[in-house]
C-alpha cells in the first residue's frame, strides 16, 4: 500500500469520530454520573449484585399475573335467584289436587327463583332450592309435595338467569351473556362456545373479574397449562386484550422499536434476542445499557432494598462470562429502554472500508 494511501486512511480514520452517528457511545451517555448532582445513577449488572437488584421495586406494573389457584370450586351453574324453574307434576290418583282427571301430569312453567332462593308450588307454599343443583331441587320439590300426595313424582327443569351466566365482554368471536348449564363449565370450553380468541390480538391476556376481584393470566399459559383452566361461576366477566406490556429497543440492535412482551417474563439476553441481536459492526459488547425509572418512594431510603435515585441505568459487559450469566437472569421491567451502544472504533471502520474501496476502484481505472 503507498504511503499516500495509508495517509489518506488514517486522516479519514480520525476524522471519523466528527462524522454522524445513530448511535451514541456509552461514555457519553454515562459521562453525567459523576457529577454529584447527576440526576440518575449507575448501576454495574453482574451476578454478584442481582441479588441485592431482585430486591427492589418492580416497575411498569405489578410484577407478576395473578391468577386463582386450582379449578375454581364447584361453584357453578347451582341454581341462584333469578334462575327460572320449570316442573311437570305427575300423579296418578284420582283426587290428586295436583292434576286433573284424565291428566296425569300438570306443567308449572317458567317459576323464577325469587331474591329469598325459593319458588312457589301451589298447595305447597314456598320451597327453597337456592343454592342445589337441579336434582337436588327435584327432591326437594318432590319431598315437598308428599305432604299433599305421597304418589306425586317431579321433573324438574332449571333456565339459568344473569346470576348463572358468564360475560365474554371482548376478545372473542362472539362476545356476550354465555349460560352456564353444567356444574363443571370451564374457562377454555367458554371461550370455545364464543368462537375463539380473535386472531387479531397480539400475545393476548385474559382477564378474570370474579367478586369484585380482577385476575390475568396470558393466554398461552392457560393454553399449555391445564391445572390453569378453571370452573366458571356465575357472574364471572371476562376480558381478553392485547397484553399493553412493552420495552424500548434502542441503538445498534437489529430492530428499534416498541417492542411488546411475548411472554410474562423477559430476561435481557432474551430482549436482546426478540429485537435480532447486536449488530456485529457497530455494537459495543461492553456498553449494552437498560434505562429504568422508578416510582416516587422506590429508592433507599426510605425502602431498604431500592435504587440511590429513580432514574438508574444498568450496564452489561456481555464479554465476560460473570456478565452473560447475569444479563441472563436480570429481568426487564415494562417501559425499559434497552440501548445496545456504539463501539468508539466503529466509525472509524466504516470510514476505513469505504475509503479502501474507493482506491481499489481508482487503482483498477
Amino acid at each position: 500500500m503507498s504511503q499516500a494511501r495509508l495517509l489518506l486512511i488514517a486522516f479519514l480514520a480520525l476524522s471519523a469520530c466528527s462524522l454522524p452517528r445513530g448511535v451514541a457511545i456509552d461514555r457519553e451517555i454515562l459521562r453525567e454520573s459523576a457529577s454529584t448532582e447527576s440526576s440518575f445513577s449507575v448501576v454495574a449488572v453482574t451476578r454478584a449484585s442481582l441479588p441485592e437488584i431482585a430486591k427492589w421495586p418492580v416497575t411498569g406494573w405489578s410484577g407478576a399475573y395473578r391468577w386463582l389457584s386450582g379449578g375454581g370450586g364447584p361453584g357453578s351453574a347451582y341454581i341462584r335467584p333469578g334462575d327460572r324453574v320449570s316442573l311437570v307434576v305427575w300423579d296418578s290418583q284420582d283426587t290428586s289436587l295436583l292434576t286433573s282427571p284424565g291428566q296425569p301430569a300438570t306443567n308449572l312453567p317458567n317459576l323464577e327463583v325469587s331474591p329469598a332462593g325459593t319458588i312457589f308450588v301451589p298447595y305447597v307454599g314456598e320451597v327453597r332450592i337456592n343454592g342445589m343443583t337441579p336434582s337436588q331441587a327435584r327432591s326437594e320439590v318432590q319431598d315437598a309435595l308428599s305432604t299433599i300426595s305421597q304418589s306425586a313424582q317431579v321433573q324438574l327443569q332449571v333456565t339459568p338467569g344473569q346470576a348463572n351466566t358468564v360475560d365474554m365482554v371482548s376478545g372473542v368471536a362472539r362476545p356476550g351473556s354465555v349460560a352456564l348449564h353444567g356444574r363443571r363449565v370451564t374457562l377454555l370450553s367458554l371461550i370455545a362456545q364464543s368462537g375463539g380468541i380473535i386472531p387479531a390480538l397480539k400475545n393476548p391476556l385474559v382477564r378474570l373479574i370474579r367478586n369484585g376481584h380482577s385476575y390475568e393470566i396470558r393466554a398461552d399459559e392457560l393454553f399449555s397449562n391445564a391445572r390453569r383452566d378453571i370452573t366458571m361461576r356465575g357472574g364471572d366477566r371476562v376480558i381478553i386484550e392485547e397484553d399493553e406490556r412493552y420495552f424500548v429497543a434502542f441503538g445498534a440492535t437489529g430492530k428499534e422499536q416498541l417492542v411488546p412482551f411475548d411472554r410474562e417474563r423477559i430476561t435481557a439476553l432474551e430482549a436482546l434476542s426478540m429485537v435480532g441481536g447486536l449488530q456485529d459492526a457497530r455494537a459495543n459488547l461492553k456498553g449494552v445499557l437498560i434505562l429504568r425509572e422508578y416510582p416516587e418512594g422506590a429508592t433507599s431510603p426510605p425502602r431498604a432494598h431500592g435504587p440511590e435515585k429513580r432514574q438508574v441505568i444498568f450496564t452489561f459487559d456481555l464479554t465476560s462470562a460473570d456478565g452473560l450469566f447475569a444479563a441472563r437472569n436480570f429481568r426487564v421491567n415494562p417501559r425499559d429502554t434497552v440501548i445496545a451502544t456504539e463501539s468508539p472504533v466503529g466509525p472509524a471502520r466504516s470510514v476505513i472500508a469505504f475509503v479502501d474501496s474507493l482506491l481499489n476502484i481508482a487503482t483498477k481505472l
